[in-house]
């Protein structure tokens, strides 16, 4: 890979950006950025000084090999259409809900173009992120490793037919703000048996990741280490059958349905 260019490094452009770097991926001096917001560029030039910054998006694709759309959903057609006389031989990542692959291949293929749509998530940023990249992809198989290399980079990766994408935007793309929720909820409870926010934040925070690193690492079903903690007439039995009763799994449940149907109705 000659160039990689970034095409948007909003909170997640600038995740993978920066993920990549800290994980030593990509020298910097092998990144061409781009972002309407070129006050945003002005300030990223200052801590990464040795990117290559362009005004215009078209400069970009000109400049790179594999291009990654870091961009909104609606940003992304006419920004495809402003670059199309440059996507010849380009190899083209796309992050953008509710892009499926079919209108990828509508919008790159009769340029020249080579398309793979990607889903990561904003943990990235802490090299603990989610990426789920979809197996209908027209790039060569060198192209396929490199795009994935960027996000194992990032975190894990999981390679899963567009199909099941929908699901993918509800479980790990858009998840990480339904367990900072959680995390605020568990905080909030804490300061008020007389707990320093700051102190309880830590606590609710480490607890979170404390036990997703046991779901990960030990095998079993989270049923099981649930039951674990919970003593027999104990104090966690308690909790969780108030949860229980308050619908908590169906909530969940029903939040990640309401997700993945607006993806759905996004790419109508």
């Amino acid at each position: 890979m000659s160039r990689l260019g970034m095409i948007g490094v909003g909170n997640m452009g600038g995740a993978i950006l920066r993920g990549m770097l800290n994980a030593h991926y990509i020298k910097p001096s092998q990144l061409c950025v781009y972002d309407a917001n070129l006050d945003k560029l002005e300030v990223m030039s200052r801590e990464i000084p040795d990117i290559t910054y362009l005004d215009n998006a078209l400069d970009l694709v000109r400049e790179c090999d594999m291009i990654l759309f870091a961009v909104k959903p609606y940003v992304l057609g006419p920004l495809l259409e402003q670059v199309s006389s440059a996507l010849s031989g380009k190899a083209v990542i796309s992050i953008a809900a509710g892009w499926t692959t079919h209108m990828l291949e509508e919008a790159i293929a009769p340029h020249g173009g080579t398309y793979l749509r990607v889903m990561p998530n904003t943990p990235a940023m802490v090299g603990e992120g989610m990426t789920a990249l979809c197996e209908e992809y027209t790039f060569s198989e060198e192209d396929f490793a490199f795009a994935k290399g960027i996000f194992e980079a990032l975190g894990r990766t999981v390679t899963l037919p567009e199909r099941l994408f929908d699901g993918v935007i509800a479980i790990s793309g858009s998840s990480p703000a339904y367990v900072y929720m959680m995390i605020e909820a568990m905080a909030q409870s804490g300061v008020s048996y007389g707990i320093p926010m700051d102190t309880a934040l830590e606590m609710a925070a480490q607890s979170v990741l404390g036990s997703a690193v046991m779901v990960l690492s030990s095998g079993e079903h989270p049923s099981v280490l649930r039951d674990a903690v919970c003593s027999p007439a104990g104090t966690t039995i308690e909790a969780v059958k108030v949860l229980e009763q308050s619908g908590f799994k169906a909530a969940v449940m029903n939040a990640m349905d309401a997700c993945a149907e607006k993806s759905r109705s996004m790419a109508k």
